[in-house]
């Protein structure tokens, strides 16, 4: 029997982030092993483990898998959470690139000089609730169907559903506006594998704070 996936990053949200949702939501039992300092970074790279020397990094089915969007596409194809014909899997690819494009802007926001951070939350806040969320809402109101594509569970919610979340951790009623969004959030967070993700005491890491990035800069710089 295949052993578990073992997950290879520092102990923070980072690019892993996603991937531990996306297996999470599947049901699937993972490890992790943590990259604590600068010299376990080196010997992945010395061993030959990373292709292109970064990390993620995921051992599964055999493999060592790096770059975040590789890994989410094999998780998803392999446990079912991916589109059922070619037209549901190019309309979640264009969902899931929006929802990364707005999560890259909410990952690299701890790393902005302190002077840029407030214009940086601004521009986050403003993007979210103009050009993402509105994205969303229309799709849930043009369809009224309980998940984004095809009426089935899939990666797209899943990563929509973690975008959220981390969005109004920035600000806490930013779907006020919202209604569908929110509706939807009450009804995939009770999924079961997603509500046990959800609860205290599981593998979903916390906010990035000034501690988690100095031990970042520390090892990737």
């Amino acid at each position: 029997m295949a052993g578990k996936p073992r997950l290879h990053y520092f102990n923070g949200r980072g690019r892993m982030e996603t991937i531990r949702w996306l297996l999470a939501a599947a049901g699937v039992e993972y490890e992790e092993q943590f990259i604590k300092s600068k010299e376990d970074l080196e010997k992945l790279k010395k061993d030959g483990d990373l292709l292109f020397q970064q990390v993620p990094m995921v051992e599964i089915d055999g493999m060592k898998m790096v770059q975040t969007r590789a890994i989410l596409n094999y998780i998803a194809a392999k446990y079912n959470l991916c589109g059922k014909d070619l037209k549901e899997k190019a309309l979640m690819d264009m969902y899931i690139e929006g929802i990364m494009d707005l999560g890259e802007m909410i990952l690299m926001h701890p790393m902005k000089p302190a002077d840029a951070k407030e214009k940086d939350l601004a521009l986050i806040i403003e993007r979210a609730t103009t050009r993402y969320f509105p994205v969303f809402e229309k799709v849930f109101k043009d369809h009224g169907q309980d998940y984004l594509v095809g009426n089935k569970f899939s990666r797209a919610d899943v990563q929509l559903l973690e975008l959220i979340l981390i969005t109004e951790e920035l600000k806490p009623d930013i779907l006020s506006k919202f209604p569908l969004l929110k509706a939807y959030k009450g009804r995939i967070s009770n999924i079961p594998t997603i509500k046990k993700f959800l609860q205290p005491g599981s593998a979903r890491k916390q906010p990035m704070d000034e501690k988690k990035l100095a031990e970042a800069i520390k090892i990737f710089s």
